[in-house]
């Protein structure tokens, strides 16, 4: 039994839709589960769609519109007599979003989002099934939001790992003796069945998640590059392949924000031994990359960039020293406020972090830190992570960069920097 990924990217348009459904024949003889993102940028615009609903815009309807035209399209495209069942289908997926809207915004903004955004994988998810029904491969569409239970923290939900065993332990090996399986990443229910996310990109996760129930032989995501790069080729010119990651290493290179896996992937794999496989479906018939239990290190030095980065000084008022208690307060904060620390630093009187620049957030977390503490802070830097640095890998990063913090452990280096030109 195994278990496929498919992400945005592959599903993007009509013609990928059609190499997806080329990758899932080449494998219809085996037990198989595949879960979908949203299509494209979908999510992106969907978060725009509840922004401008909670914020009472004008051009609310025209956003939704677009999003719906967008599947529609495609739909035309893929079934062209449009007598398939998945355009009423769809439209009745839409309708619960249309009749949320109609109504003044009154619950909490993290459970509406949620409503609205996971409208992106529960369309997509339908679409796919349908097509692949229609090109000789016998799937079944499954809601995983009876499948994924989760607490009630909207946006990123905790999983009830038991009862979610429980659920598809007991009801999906049945329905995969018969079928292809296709359900939806980052979509999870509460006990009340409301739907909950699982955090922004959280469809790998949602992937590992069935993978672990069913102990399945492996997993597989299939990305829009050649498996795990040493680093973005959006920042370096020049990548190279990884063909082989140990649990720990992808572990490491997740957390510090690697986007190829998300974070939470990796550890429910690493405890049932189950090997993941990072492939492209642009060529199938590649390498890529295989992640399992070998401890080999990395061939070469990772390097993983984020930007839009705040760096954070908090420093005690009465200039005492920063203390555990200080800590421990100082967490409870930012975990209060759900922001997550890229990297930090203390020293005797101050303890500084790298965050993502949210702007709905930070603020609040400013204030809230104030009340007892010295707060600085700078805005529009970058944090750079080596994993296996040397002198040469940092220098080649820091050309022209003023460095503002600077943590090294055995392994990892990480630098928080901006450009020298910067004045602000």
């Amino acid at each position: 039994m195994i278990v496929f990924k498919f992400g945005g990217a592959s599903v993007k348009d009509a013609t990928g839709v059609m190499n997806v459904a080329n990758i899932v024949r080449n494998h219809q003889q085996e037990k198989l589960l595949i879960v979908i993102s949203a299509m494209g940028k979908i999510t992106n615009q969907l978060e725009d769609l509840y922004r401008a609903y909670i914020s009472g815009m004008d051009h609310t309807q025209e956003i939704f519109d677009g999003i719906k035209a967008f599947h529609f399209n495609m739909m035309a495209t893929l079934f062209p007599d449009h007598k398939n069942p998945v355009f009423d289908d769809v439209n009745n997926s839409f309708v619960e979003v249309e009749w949320l809207l109609e109504e003044e915004p009154s619950d909490a903004p993290d459970y509406i989002y949620d409503q609205i955004v996971s409208i992106g994988e529960l369309v997509s998810t339908k679409i796919v099934a349908a097509y692949l029904n229609s090109a000789g491969c016998q799937a079944k569409w499954v809601d995983a939001r009876n499948f994924i239970h989760t607490d009630n923290n909207y946006r990123e939900g905790n999983v009830n790992w038991e009862k979610t065993e429980m659920d598809i332990r007991a009801q999906l090996p049945q329905v995969l003796e018969k079928n292809i399986v296709v359900t939806q990443g980052f979509i999870g229910g509460t006990s009340e069945n409301f739907t909950t996310t699982l955090g922004r990109e959280g469809s790998d996760y949602s992937a590992a998640i069935f993978c672990s129930c069913l102990h399945a032989d492996y997993l597989t995501i299939w990305k829009d590059v050649p498996g795990v790069l040493n680093a973005d080729p959006k920042w370096f010119d020049e990548t190279e392949r990884i063909p082989q990651l140990s649990y720990r290493d992808a572990i490491e290179l997740a957390y510090y924000g690697a986007t190829i896996i998300h974070p939470k992937t990796i550890k429910p794999l690493q405890n049932k031994n189950i090997p993941l496989y990072v492939r492209s479906f642009i060529d199938s018939t590649a390498e890529g990359t295989d992640i399992t239990t070998a401890e080999n290190h990395l061939p070469v030095p990772s390097f993983i960039f984020k930007v839009n980065q705040v760096l954070i000084s908090i420093l005690p008022k009465d200039f005492s020293f920063i203390i555990e208690e200080n800590l421990s307060d100082i967490f409870n904060i930012f975990h209060e406020h759900k922001v997550k620390i890229n990297t930090m630093l203390n020293s005797a009187i101050s303890f500084s972090v790298s965050i993502d620049d949210n702007a709905e957030k930070l603020q609040a977390l400013i204030a809230a830190l104030s009340v007892r503490y010295q707060v600085k802070y700078n805005t529009g830097l970058e944090l750079v992570t080596i994993r296996y640095y040397n002198q040469q890998t940092i220098d080649r990063v820091t050309i022209n960069k003023n460095i503002l913090l600077e943590v090294k452990s055995r392994n990892t280096c990480q630098i928080v920097m901006r450009d020298k030109e910067h004045t602000s």
